[in-house]
């Protein structure tokens, strides 16, 4: 194959609670990523305005335009469209509405996310947030609620990004918020998660306009083998990026409930039955893949690892982007779905010299995991689309605005937004359809 496929997905990704600020703005109330304790962020940043998105949206899509997406992945923020129980914001609605329709216009087909981390903090104070069964109702009721009133131009639906982030990091490291420790009561919060899971499905399924097509978005990974063309060093990875360590966690744990009806369980941290599996069992259309490092290099996956000699990003995951093949392999045919790639980029310590950002060192990412991608569905594995993360630089969770992962140079103190050489470079990409890589 000499291109990418004719329809395929060419697009970014962002989330509401990095880059939309105006967090008390018209009617909507704050999440638990707005009333952080402090010392729990990196210099003790907030999302409050963060990119201000909320105002400056069409200028954003403008951008999109330029750079020739083809499809947006953006999370809505739960607080913005139900900022108390029981009561609906009609200007968030507006909101969401209008960015909708411009998307729409510019011919960016959009692709929603419910849930990316940023619980309503009223759920979080009245109900103790994943802990309490309610949330499950209470996440069916917003499901509703927005397949009312955008499923009629919307066709694409993530219900959630990256359970096994806000889960763990939320309820055992205690790195991201709520900030809490509560290792044996994580089943009930997996079990917690898994129902909400369903019933959002369920509620697409029933009320959607028009024909949905609906995933989840998992921060997915494998291993690369030791020895790439050997089929017993291939069959180990593929065994350890579903049984062992971060495989188990990042793949398995929600992957075969949710896919396959099947349980899975650690004795120590979590437990779900086969029962509870066929209960909580979905159909989805297609796999969302986040993936950044593979598994090798990280130190829950194969021990402590000395990057000296390998090229990382500004975070220290190390680049190699043999991951999204192996990945998209692995998963493919374990679980038979289409898959599209919903996040997957680079953060790099960016200056602006000029008016101009020179990031040759995300050109070059872009262009071997892209590689990579094309090599995967040469080997017939199907991949609907690719979205950068992120169209712009954000708020990234506990590390404030240091590391800077987007496609768009944003000064925070202006909030003036410069396209970096990446973003040209993805732009020919795109205007070739992967032909040159």
């Amino acid at each position: 194959m000499n291109e990418f496929p004719k329809d395929f997905l060419w697009g970014v990704s962002t989330s509401s609670a990095q880059i939309e600020g105006a967090y008390l703005e018209d009617g909507r109330s704050m999440s638990i990523w707005d009333d952080i304790p402090k010392g729990k962020i990196k210099n003790d940043s907030d999302s409050h305005i963060a990119c201000d998105h909320y105002h400056k949206f069409k200028e954003d899509i403008e951008i999109m335009k330029k750079i020739g997406v083809k499809s947006y992945r953006f999370s809505l923020s739960w607080s913005r469209i139900i900022p108390e129980e029981g009561k609906i914001n009609e200007k968030g609605i507006a909101f969401y509405n209008s960015l909708i329709d411009e998307l729409i216009k510019n011919n960016i087909e959009p692709i929603v996310t419910l849930y990316h981390w940023d619980l309503p903090l009223w759920i979080e104070k009245n109900y103790n947030g994943w802990l309490n069964k309610k949330i499950v109702s209470l996440f069916e009721e917003y499901t509703k609620v927005v397949i009312t009133y955008f499923s009629d131009r919307v066709k694409y639906w993530l219900t959630f990004n990256e359970p096994q982030c806000f889960l763990l990091n939320g309820y055992i490291t205690s790195a991201h918020a709520p900030f809490k420790r509560v290792i044996f009561r994580f089943s009930r919060i997996i079990k917690n998660f898994l129902l909400a899971n369903k019933v959002s499905v369920d509620t697409i399924r029933k009320y959607a306009k028009k024909p949905p097509m609906i995933s989840l978005s998992f921060g997915s990974g494998a291993y690369i083998p030791k020895v790439e063309n050997d089929k017993k060093s291939i069959e180990e990875a593929r065994y350890k990026s579903f049984y062992k360590g971060m495989g188990t966690i990042n793949n398995r744990l929600f992957f075969d409930p949710i896919i396959l009806g099947k349980g899975v369980h650690s004795y120590l941290i979590y437990r779900v039955s086969n029962k509870f599996a066929k209960k909580i069992k979905v159909n989805l259309d297609f796999l969302a893949i986040n993936n950044y490092e593979a598994f090798n290099y990280s130190p829950f996956g194969n021990g402590k690892i000395n990057k000296t000699n390998l090229q990382t990003n500004s975070l220290g995951w190390v680049i190699d982007g043999r991951t999204l093949y192996y990945t998209s392999k692995f998963i493919y045919e374990r679980y038979k779905l289409p898959i599209m790639i919903t996040e997957n980029g680079m953060c790099d310590n960016d200056v602006i010299i000029n008016n101009k950002v020179n990031d040759v060192k995300r050109i070059k990412f872009i262009d071997e995991y892209l590689f990579n991608v094309k090599k995967a569905i040469n080997d017939g594995i199907n991949i609907m689309g690719y979205h950068y993360w992120s169209l712009l630089d954000n708020f990234e969770w506990a590390e404030g605005y240091l590391p800077r992962f987007g496609l768009v140079y944003v000064d925070y103190k202006t909030l003036n937004r410069t396209m970096k050489e990446s973003a040209y470079h993805y732009s020919e990409i795109i205007k070739n359809n992967g032909k040159d890589l």
